[in-house]
């Protein structure tokens, strides 16, 4: 889910660790403008790892802690992978290896933590040794997959689940065990505890996608890859994933983003993502605002079948900017480090938003009544 861009950057924009953007500053063809930001954590980097699913849903649950009123912390996102990395162990057993393994995963992998274990800041759990300050998984991913492998293999699964003690101990050796408990500006705290007191409830967050192979208004298994918990999606047409990511940003809340980024029109070390209607030539790709393509329900299903959509990368949509011509971007923050011209954040635009959004995660209070009665939910 890290995919470096060649493209050099040719803008910039000033935007604070807290979300606050400062004067526009235009540098070639595009002029950003402000519309609405709402406020949100540090950026991060995930350096060489494929969690990507816990950097942006981490920095969403540290957008909710401040839009409920709370003081901004930093969460831990390899708390998220601890945990969860078990988890995919066995079900890649339970399934005869029938399924992904890896280091990528979903919003709802989080969220599950969240539910089942909690939550804890960064001072408590780094996921990195005494001396080591950035996070490199190579080592621990091949090593986990090939002890699975052996597993089935071997048939180590027929001598009960002693082989899980091994996948425990590796991560034990190279991320670090598990706090029970911990202290947090003076007070202690289990991991369930710490979640309470930052007032995130799970269970108050939406998985949401739009594709037509499935019945709208209804919860559907998303077929990608690094779904590998088979976590459901409400699917709405796209009109109403437009809508809801409109309610959500103009009314303060933010959104955790599943995306392909493996388009031309997207480009980090640009920090613009967009969908142009024709190929522009090479030297005109980021010199000249390009007229864009309107996606619909059949060319965005379209370009999932074909798997030219593929499921690449979370990111976290923090609020809304508009260019000069007055098309509609929504700024994103990404977890790659403040290495692009804006600082670690980028301007998507809406049509490249619309056509290849795989799926999204809100809070349900964001959801347009409306849609949230067709959803059924409360």
């Amino acid at each position: 889910m890290f995919k470096k861009m060649k493209l050099a950057g040719i803008f910039a924009i000033g935007i604070s660790a807290h979300g606050n953007a400062q004067t526009a500053v235009s540098t070639g063809a595009y002029t950003f403008s402000i519309v609405k930001e709402n406020a949100v954590g540090s950026i991060e980097n995930q350096c060489q790892t494929g969690t990507c699913w816990s950097f942006a849903t981490v920095s969403f649950l540290e957008a909710e802690v401040l839009r409920k009123g709370g003081k901004p912390v930093d969460l831990s996102e390899m708390y998220n992978v601890r945990i969860t990395y078990p988890l995919k162990a066995d079900a890649y057993v339970r399934y005869q290896g029938k399924q992904q393994f890896g280091p990528g995963g979903l919003s709802h992998d989080v969220l599950r933590v969240v539910a089942e274990h909690g939550m804890v800041p960064q001072s408590a759990y780094s996921g990195m040794k005494t001396g080591i300050t950035e996070h490199n998984h190579g080592g621990l991913d091949a090593l986990l997959e090939s002890t699975v492998k052996t597993v089935l293999d071997k048939k180590l699964n027929e001598e009960g689940a002693a082989w899980k003690n091994s996948v425990e101990g590796i991560l034990d050796a190279e991320i670090g065990a598990v706090p029970s408990s911990f202290e947090f500006n003076g007070k202690k705290f289990t991991p369930a505890q710490f979640r309470d007191e930052l007032k995130i409830n799970a269970s108050d967050y939406v998985s949401i996608s739009s594709f037509t192979h499935h019945p709208y208004y209804s919860p559907f298994v998303l077929e990608v890859p690094d779904n590998w918990a088979k976590g459901s999606f409400y699917n709405v047409p796209l009109q109403d994933l437009e809508r809801i990511t409109e309610n959500a940003l103009d009314n303060g809340y933010t959104i955790a983003w599943d995306a392909d980024v493996s388009e031309k029109g997207f480009s980090y070390l640009q920090g613009v993502a967009v969908l142009p209607a024709s190929m522009p030539k090479k030297d005109e790709w980021w010199t000249i605002i390009h007229p864009e393509s309107t996606p619909t329900a059949v060319s965005r299903q379209d370009a999932f079948d074909r798997f030219e959509t593929t499921d690449d990368h979370l990111m976290h949509i923090t609020g809304k900017s508009k260019d000069q011509q007055g098309n509609t971007y929504y700024i994103t923050k990404n977890s790659w480090g403040a290495t692009n011209p804006f600082k670690g954040y980028l301007h998507v635009s809406k049509n490249y938003y619309l056509m290849k959004t795989v799926g999204i995660v809100v809070h349900k209070d964001a959801i347009p009544l409306e849609i949230r009665t067709k959803l059924g939910l409360k």
